[in-house]
């Protein structure tokens, strides 16, 4: 079902907006949909509907014309009295035989709009036929004869001719009503549509200006927004980038091309290098800092790590020289003890010599032997602890290298059992749909093993 343009939103919001508040309406661009420029096709369908109903109301106007013609010469209203019901002649029983064919004409065409509307306008023809229908039932034709009933008939027809006379005309003139709104609501939007083509068409120049100075606007704000970003997010930047900053920021000329805004630009500028210059300040002290701060920690490093070897080398030569050193008192407490012996025993022989004269060089000779065995026993002693001390050295080495053979001589156990474990896995074959399938490949069978091995297939374990 079709909406005239009287009813449909656009025509509502146009006629709010005159309504509001007695304000005139302000055009604005792009408000409404350009259906014509769109739709060329619907435009000329639109063309033709409207020709073909221009069409049907000058042919209505004509056949309503037509009928108040006809009507007015049969009641005698066009200067035809003798074809007025008016002025006809009356039977024998008093009925006007010329009004038998309908009983009051019609409102003229230049008036029946106004009697139509009216309240109560065609009375004056409801009167003309009343009087008509009353003066007929004053008579009251004989019922028993034929001509008496034909004349109730007839008179009964007239009546109704007469209502579907004056119903025809209301019936054309409510038609052509109709069709007013329809006309009006298309030449509004005729209207509409052409005075905001021609309102697009003078403001363009402008519309066109104020896109390009938007767009100067915009640039240069831009520009000067680039210059201000350069001051933010300055959070953990360094020295050279914030030195870099600084050249890009000291770069910008103020010049004409900034118009309007150079007090703008020149404001962001000194701002921007303000806070730049604040900040390398700021990160120069503190990469100095850190600098200062790193080398003191390197350099304390650098010196507890030498005094930590150099407290080991000292440790290990001072033990190596208490180890020295005992050996060396125990030695000396030996040979002491050996020598307070010896003594005793040559005033022994000295106290004996008296008695066995002949003993004193065998003594003597005894003692000097005695004396030379110290000594090489001494030197014996020495040498056996220099032996003893490279024996224990010997010793942790080789047991060193016994455990690093005993852990290689293990992993290649291991391997070995893997191996086999693996060559095995992979040779099992399995039957499926009557052929031969190995049972797992490489890569999975290696799965398997190393889930093992981690303990992750519970129950299953390898045997090294």
């Amino acid at each position: 079902m079709s909406t005239s343009y009287a009813d449909s939103a656009q025509a509502r919001e146009w006629d709010r907006r005159y309504d509001d508040y007695g304000r005139p309406k302000a055009v604005l661009a792009d408000q409404f949909h350009d259906y014509d420029a769109e739709n060329p096709e619907h435009s000329q369908r639109l063309d033709d509907r409207r020709r073909r109903q221009a069409e049907e109301d000058k042919a209505g106007a004509k056949r309503v014309s037509a009928a108040v013609e006809k009507i007015g010469d049969f009641f005698g209203l066009n200067g035809n009295a003798s074809n007025s019901p008016l002025h006809g002649t009356s039977d024998v029983q008093g009925v006007n035989m010329n009004a038998m064919t309908e009983l009051a004409t019609v409102p003229p065409k230049e008036t029946a709009l106004a009697v139509y509307s009216a309240a109560n306008g065609l009375d004056p023809w409801l009167e003309q036929i009343r009087a008509e229908v009353d003066k007929f039932l004053s008579v009251l034709p004989d019922l028993a004869t034929k001509k008496g009933r034909d004349l109730y008939a007839s008179m009964a027809h007239k009546v109704a001719k007469s209502k579907t006379a004056l119903d025809a005309v209301g019936k054309e003139l409510s038609a052509q009503q109709k069709e007013v709104p329809k006309r009006i609501d298309a030449e509004r939007k005729r209207v509409w549509d052409k005075l905001e083509l021609w309102q697009k068409e003078v403001r363009k120049p402008l519309d066109d200006w104020q896109a390009a100075e938007d767009r100067r606007i915009d640039a240069i704000k831009a520009d000067i927004e680039q210059i201000t970003d350069l001051a933010i997010n300055l959070v953990d930047i360094t020295a050279t980038d914030l030195l870099e900053r600084i050249a890009r920021v000291e770069a910008v000329t103020i010049e004409d091309k900034w118009a309007e805004f150079q007090l703008d630009a020149a404001k962001a500028k000194e701002s921007t290098l303000a806070t730049l210059r604040s900040a390398l300040a700021s990160r120069q002290q503190f990469e100095a800092d850190q600098a200062e701060l790193a080398q003191r920690r390197a350099d304390d490093e650098a010196r507890a790590q030498r005094e930590h070897d150099e407290r080991i080398r000292r440790e290990a030569a001072e033990q190596a020289q208490r180890d020295a050193d005992e050996a060396a008192q125990r030695e000396r407490d030996q040979a002491e003890q050996r020598e307070k012996a010896l003594k005793q025993q040559a005033e022994d022989a000295e106290r004996v010599a008296k008695q066995a004269k002949a003993d004193q060089e065998e003594a003597e000779q005894r003692a000097d032997r005695e004396r030379k065995e110290a000594a090489s026993r001494q030197e014996q002693a020495v040498e056996q602890a220099r032996l003893d001390e490279k024996k224990r050295a010997d010793d942790a080495a080789a047991e060193i290298i016994r455990q690093q053979d005993a852990r290689a001589a293990d992993t290649a156990h291991r391997g070995k059992v893997n191996r086999t474990a693996l060559e095995a896995l992979t040779q099992i074959n399995v039957a499926a749909d009557g052929k031969v399938a190995r049972f797992l490949d490489e890569t999975e069978a290696k799965a398997v093993i190393a889930a093992i091995i981690r303990g992750q297939i519970p129950a299953i374990a390898l045997t090294y």
